[in-house]
């Protein structure tokens, strides 16, 4: 066989084995996801307590893709398209792992939300986390395929999540100002669709990071957010 040929190979078979643990980071951190907002749907508190577990899951994914990066990166001199592949990598695990956070933020309110009554507006929050789940589907599927397009439309698709993010906030605040009794529960949803709304944002970090691994170069737009919670300004009433 010839020298550089088994090189070559080796070093594909390594990239291959890189790509793999990240697209069992993707995996992972969208099962947590679905499993945080189960806690929260059905009010389940061992189901909130085993969710972090998985994120420990996820910590260690990424120190295995770091120590890989570095291999790469010590042993290989990677050049062009495959230096892209090796500093994308880092930046794609380091996303999964904050989406594996916040998820696992998700269950630890999940715990304080499930001892007050239950609010109208729980309801809205699984609808957000569906959103969520399938732009990480997409992103991940873009990543393990190289798929720019896919990544692209993903990367637009955050722009629904956004809105959603935002009819959730408004509604939220609804129900504080007409009974300040929901306030502190109302206040723990706020805060879970928040990290809904971010894992969102991780994964069109990702979908923009498979763009410039196929492309050399970022995405060529800037994509409107439709997140206008930042401009709400309510009063609300003093809680009882």
């Amino acid at each position: 066989m010839n020298p550089s040929q088994h090189i070559v190979k080796s070093y594909d078979e390594e990239l291959q084995r890189l790509t793999g643990e990240i697209v069992g980071m993707g995996e992972l951190a969208r099962r947590q996801l679905i499993a945080a907002i189960a806690a929260v749907e059905n009010r389940d508190n061992e189901a909130a307590r085993k969710v972090p577990d998985d994120d420990d899951l996820i910590d260690q994914l990424e120190q295995d893709v770091s120590r890989d990066v570095v291999q790469l990166l010590v042993v290989r001199s990677p050049m062009a398209r495959d230096l892209r592949e090796v500093v994308a990598a880092l930046r794609i695990a380091s996303d999964y792992e904050r989406i594996g956070d916040y998820a696992a933020n998700i269950a630890k309110r999940a715990l304080v939300l499930n001892e007050s009554p239950l609010v109208k507006p729980v309801r809205i929050l699984p609808r957000l986390a569906q959103v969520a789940g399938e732009l990480l589907t997409e992103v991940t599927a873009a990543y393990r395929d190289r798929d720019a397009d896919r990544a692209l439309a993903a990367w637009h698709q955050d722009e629904h999540l956004d809105a959603l993010y935002t009819g959730l906030f408004r509604e939220l605040l609804t129900y504080m100002m007409e009974d300040p009794r929901t306030i502190t529960p109302c206040t723990h949803l706020l805060f879970m669709a928040k990290n809904v709304e971010r894992i969102g944002d991780h994964a069109t970090n990702i979908a923009e990071n498979v763009y410039f691994i196929v492309h050399g170069q970022m995405i060529p737009a800037d994509r409107r957010k439709a997140d206008t919670s930042a401009s709400i300004n309510p009063e609300l009433p003093a809680a009882d």
